[in-house]
């Protein structure tokens, strides 16, 4: 009997089942978590050459010696075993051991697959537990880890089982240097990525989380916005080219409501209602998070609905503004910043910012007001938003200048 960390072999006879030949026939008994299975060798032994005590011939003749040798070829084959469960991170238990010993190949499942089945899954759910966007940055998160495997592992596929911290490391390291990506993008990234291992966890297709040692941290990142001044010279500045006119005014329009882009363009008349106040309101299901965003249509807003009425590009396509592609507006508004001669890069999100930095919580708008607004799930997301100008600042601290006096 040998004995193992995890499992035991014992070899033996049957002297109640002899062969034609009126040898014993020889089998193992593999032991293992408190199961065992026994196996026909296919080779027998005359009964006076075998030793019960030893689990093997005795003897020096040459049928002895040919038994041994086979017993210890086994007994070899098996530690090879071992050795290979251990390399591809796979448990060495009673199933994996016979598996090996009788030559049958689990067939485990590819990390890419993986991905590819829960992409297929969510697709199916649009429009009821994801956004046509998320399913698109899960596509491209996919399409990522796929070159990254081509171009590491030169393979289309990995065994899930092969996913370690050492895979980890190695993909944000493409995301930074292959992809020139910023920290936080890469850990977007990493982030959709520990949801498939998530899901190959809840599975059982491995048994120790390759994030465990893996730290996910975002740096804090000071995102752009315009200011009272620069928001005021946007507003009142004449372009010669009406792209760019009707670019200014659908930022003007985010800045004031704080809509993204991707709401703002589908932004119809049935998203405009009268709230209980008497006044007219915004209401629209973010797109992102189906989250509702409750706007008060200032009369900067309401000018801007009332310029587009009779665009014919609102006529025909039945919404509020001619808003362009996300591509194209960012474009556009990279050549408007030049013309105002902003130093900071324009893009159709630092509308957002604007809204909720210059237009509402640095004019006393309370944080929980701007993030129901802002169509925001919980305040810690509005926070981000959430920076105090010099003016804020400078208008909180007035009442205390003629509070503290000292005689000199």
């Amino acid at each position: 009997m040998e004995k193992k960390t995890s499992f035991s072999l014992m070899f033996f006879i049957k002297r109640t089942k002899l062969l034609k030949n009126g040898e014993a026939p020889i089998y193992l008994r593999l032991t293992s978590g408190g199961k065992r299975a026994e196996f026909a060798l296919n080779r027998g032994i005359p009964l006076d050459l075998w030793s019960i005590e030893k689990g093997a011939a005795i003897g020096t003749s040459r049928e002895s010696k040919l038994v041994n040798t086979f017993i210890e070829n086994i007994r070899f084959d098996f530690k090879n075993y071992v050795n290979n469960l251990k390399d591809d991170n796979k448990e060495v238990n009673f199933e994996n051991l016979k598996n090996s010993y009788l030559g049958i190949e689990e067939i485990e499942k590819g990390i890419v697959e993986l991905y590819r089945e829960h992409n297929e899954k969510i697709k199916k759910l649009i429009g009821k537990d994801f956004s046509p966007d998320t399913v698109e940055r899960y596509e491209t998160s996919l399409m990522h880890t796929e070159n990254f495997i081509k171009l590491f592992y030169k393979k289309s596929d990995l065994r899930i089982s092969q996913i370690n911290h050492k895979f980890i490391s190695d993909y944000e390291l493409y995301f930074k240097t292959e992809r020139s990506c910023s920290h936080n993008t890469t850990m977007k990234y990493i982030k959709n990525f520990r949801k498939i291992i998530r899901i190959a966890l809840a599975n059982g297709y491995i048994k120790t989380d390759p994030f465990a040692n893996f730290k996910m941290t975002l740096k804090k990142v000071d995102r752009e916005y315009l200011n009272d001044e620069e928001l005021e010279k946007l507003i009142n500045k004449k372009f010669e080219f009406q792209r760019l006119e009707q670019v200014r005014d659908c930022f003007i329009f985010s800045c004031f409501t704080g809509l993204a882009h991707s709401d703002l363009k589908r932004l119809s008349n049935e998203n405009v209602v009268t709230g209980t106040d008497g006044n007219l309101w915004i209401k629209i299901n973010r797109k992102k998070t189906d989250n509702l965003s409750s706007i008060p249509i200032l009369p900067i807003t309401m000018s801007l609905i009332e310029k587009y009425q009779k665009n014919n590009y609102c006529i025909t396509h039945k919404v509020l503004l001619p808003v362009l592609t996300n591509q194209k507006m960012n474009a556009y508004l990279k050549e408007i910043a030049d013309l105002c001669e902003f130093k900071k890069h324009l893009s159709s999100h630092i509308a957002r910012h604007t809204f909720a930095t210059t237009v509402t919580l640095n004019n006393d708008v309370p944080i929980e007001t701007v993030s129901k607004m802002l169509g925001h799930s919980s305040i810690n997301m509005t926070r981000i938003y959430a920076r105090l100008l010099d003016k804020k600042v400078g208008n909180d601290m007035k009442h205390l200048h003629d509070k503290f006096t000292m005689s000199i």
